[in-house]
């Protein structure tokens, strides 16, 4: 018998509100009421997932948020949102590990710190909704709530030319 292979991600699918669970902060580290796809109806969203203590994250999804999150400056069709999609070591990866990437890379981004909750059997909402595979993990999400991109690899050159077609 063939083994399966798992699937991942909900490409082609609406996107699913995130959970009211989630903490927030805003761009400058404080902390803010809780954010809705819903609130961004008509502008493209760009959600990264990751750890704290996610080597991939630090050498490679982090920087490519940085670039692109650089790249779209001034382009407020675009909203880029980071959200700690805690799945393991929840005492490593905390709210205040959290502020320190974002004070790190230096990300004025709104960042959300998601440990899950009963339903989710305590595992990330956001990685228990978008069937993301680990950490670190993007997610686009186009105008009309569709996920255009769902996945580990990245292209950031690609992907920073595709944003740039969005206006």
């Amino acid at each position: 018998m063939k083994n399966k292979q798992a699937q991942y991600g909900i490409e082609g699918q609406r996107a699913p509100e995130l959970s009211n669970d989630i903490y927030w902060v805003d761009s400058e580290g404080k902390e803010r009421e809780v954010i809705k796809l819903s609130d961004y109806k008509g502008e493209f969203k760009v959600i990264y997932g990751f750890q704290s203590w996610c080597p991939g994250c630090h050498s490679q999804g982090l920087p490519s948020l940085q670039e692109m999150v650089k790249a779209l400056e001034g382009n407020d069709k675009i909203k880029f949102f980071a959200i700690q999609t805690v799945f393991e070591g929840a005492q490593a990866n905390t709210k205040e590990r959290m502020l320190e990437v974002q004070k790190q890379y230096n990300l004025h981004i709104p960042f959300g710190h998601d440990v899950g909750n009963e339903q989710t059997r305590q595992v990330s909402s956001v990685m228990y909704n978008y069937r993301t595979g680990g950490t670190p993990w993007f997610i686009f999400i186009d105008q009309s709530d569709t996920v255009v991109f769902n996945d580990f690899h990245l292209d950031t050159e690609k992907s920073i030319q595709y944003l740039k077609r969005i206006k």
